[in-house]
Formats: C-alpha cells, sequence, structure tokens
C-alpha cells in the first residue's frame, strides 16, 4: 500500500520539522508502506523520503514531479521511480491515482492546495481514502478551527468535518492509517 505524502519543499523551515517528516518515512517503511510523494529532494518531502530509504532500498519510493522541476537537485535522486507530468494538475491527479491514503505534512500554499482539493474529492464521494493531517507542533490547528467554524455557520456540514482526520504524531498517524484503510 502507497501513502501520499503532502508537505513544504522549502529548507529554511525549523529542523524539527524536518526531524518529525524523516521520523514518519522510517515508521511508513518499517511498516511496509511505499511512499508516493512531489519528488523534492529538498524540504519535508525530501526527509520524509529520506526516511523511508533508511529502511531499505526495497521500499517502493515514487517521485512524481511536472518536467519543470527537471533541475539539478531539485527532485530525489534516491526514487524508486520518478513519473514525469506536463503540469502541476497531472502530477496531483496521478499522485491521487497511485495512493491508498494522503498525510498532509506542515506547508504552505502548494500543501494547502492539495489537501483542500484531495478533501473535496472526498467530499464528493471521488475516493474514499483515509486524510490526516500531520499536526506536529499544532501546525494545523487552525485549519481543524477553520472547519469546524465553516461547520458552525452552516457552509458545510458536521460529518464533512470528520472526512479528515488529525494526529500529532507518527505512530498516531500509522494507527490511523491502518485502521481506516482496512475500513475501506
Amino acid at each position: 500500500m502507497n501513502i501520499c505524502i503532502y508537505g513544504a519543499s522549502s529548507d529554511r523551515i525549523d529542523e524539527s520539522y524536518k526531524n518529525a517528516a524523516r521520523e514518519l518515512g522510517k515508521s511508513l517503511g518499517e511498516a511496509s508502506f511505499g511512499m508516493v510523494f512531489g519528488g523534492g529532494a529538498t524540504g519535508l518531502m525530501g526527509a520524509a523520503a529520506r526516511g523511508l530509504r533508511s529502511v531499505g532500498k526495497d521500499r517502493i519510493l515514487i517521485g512524481v514531479a511536472p518536467r519543470f522541476f527537471d533541475e539539478p537537485g531539485v527532485i530525489y535522486e534516491g526514487c524508486s521511480e520518478i513519473i514525469w507530468t506536463e503540469t502541476m494538475r497531472e502530477r496531483k491527479q496521478k499522485m491521487e491515482d497511485l495512493s491508498d491514503g494522503f498525510v498532509v505534512l506542515p506547508g504552505g500554499i502548494g500543501t494547502f492546495e492539495e489537501f483542500f482539493e484531495i478533501l473535496t474529492l472526498r467530499e464528493l464521494n471521488r475516493h474514499n481514502k483515509p486524510i490526516i493531517l500531520y499536526n506536529f507542533n499544532g501546525y494545523y490547528d487552525r485549519i481543524r478551527e477553520l472547519l469546524q467554524h465553516a461547520a458552525a455557520e452552516k457552509f458545510m456540514t458536521e460529518e464533512q468535518t470528520y472526512l479528515c482526520s488529525f494526529a500529532d504524531s507518527a505512530e498516531e498517524i500509522l494507527q490511523k492509517l491502518k485502521e481506516e484503510i482496512l475500513q475501506s
């Protein structure tokens, strides 16, 4: 089973976030999950990939990136497979198709966009795969508050706030993935 990881590509972020992403990647590998990600060598994407790869080269690690990312130092070279797309939209579709669940690491605009798209697709019954936000250091507390506020104001239902879940540790993420994938 492959888990899609969304997350920051920035290397300017605090090292604690990179350590948490690396630990998550390692935990996924130890639990025999493969990983699908944006292919980046840096930031949380690169850290998670390195964590998974630290378990062994036999773990599936699929990078999916648009051709305009094909520049020295941008793509993580330890991938078992790189899939090139023409656009970011094609990239997201391919990542969705290859994945059995989604984990959203802390990130910026691109990560938010990926999260809200995959959440919308779940709400529209286009998939029933788990979506878990890694709430490391409370990073996603305000997203949780936003979803709850939108439901309180009747812009979405209370049930829709449960289309994704939040986890504070790699162990909790693995537990949720195993529970939710087995229910699917």
